[in-house]
């Protein structure tokens, strides 16, 4: 976690709920567990390219990894719950933080790890949670760069990044681990290239004013 030793201020990644009209995003815990493991059970088809654990035992486990990386500062990873029908029905994280010059909050943090239920798919859940994490960083952290990542070969991922106005930067190659059941279906440790995108703090009034006419605000 790279910052500047000097300034003395400790790093930090608080805990905090943030909610939208369509999605609440809000501190995972082991109290999800029930409800993220109902969420991927029915109908897993769509987690090819990504962990999405399956089962209760999988799921704490999974959980568990999560909040143990968030005490050790390496991700604030939330619950998304569809507020229509007040259930839990996915996951999403900030990952990766760098702090560059000294503050508390990051100067850099890597959106990823999202899944959500079959049911939530194809919803505007997906587009204001990336608009509440979006704005948390740039206007919370202040950031100077968000970075958004996925498999190469994973069109659809790459198609709804480039939607939400993110600049692809390039192909990380044997950059991180292959995921997921299309990724990696024999479950071995295989490299994987990794598309890389990325949005910077001038153009998040641009992004914004995109998510925010895209969900009818």
């Amino acid at each position: 976690m790279p910052r500047v030793p000097s300034a003395g201020v400790p790093p930090t990644l608080a805990p905090v709920t943030l909610t939208g009209r369509f999605v609440q995003l809000e501190p995972l815990s082991l109290d999800h567990v029930d409800q993220l493991a109902t969420a991927a059970a029915v109908d897993r088809s769509s987690f090819g390219w990504m962990v999405v654990p399956d089962g209760t035992d999988a799921m704490g486990a999974y959980i568990s990894g999560l909040v143990a990386d968030h005490a050790a500062l390496k991700v604030l990873p939330f619950a998304q719950r569809d507020l229509g029908t007040g259930s839990v029905v996915g996951c999403t994280r900030f990952l990766y933080p760098y702090w560059w010059s000294g503050r508390a909050e990051p100067d850099e943090v890597e959106i990823g790890g999202t899944w959500l239920g079959a049911a939530a798919q194809r919803t505007p859940i997906n587009s204001e949670a990336k608009l509440l994490l979006l704005e948390h960083a740039f206007e919370t952290f202040g950031v100077w760069r968000i970075a958004i990542c996925t498999d190469e070969r994973n069109t659809r991922s790459r198609t709804a990044i480039e939607r939400i106005g993110a600049t692809f930067e390039g192909v990380q190659r044997n950059h991180r681990v292959r995921a997921g059941e299309f990724a990696n279906p024999t479950g071995e440790v295989i490299a994987r290239n990794t598309a890389v995108y990325s949005i910077v703090a001038p153009e998040w009034p641009r992004v914004r004013d995109g998510l925010t006419s895209r969900l009818g605000a």
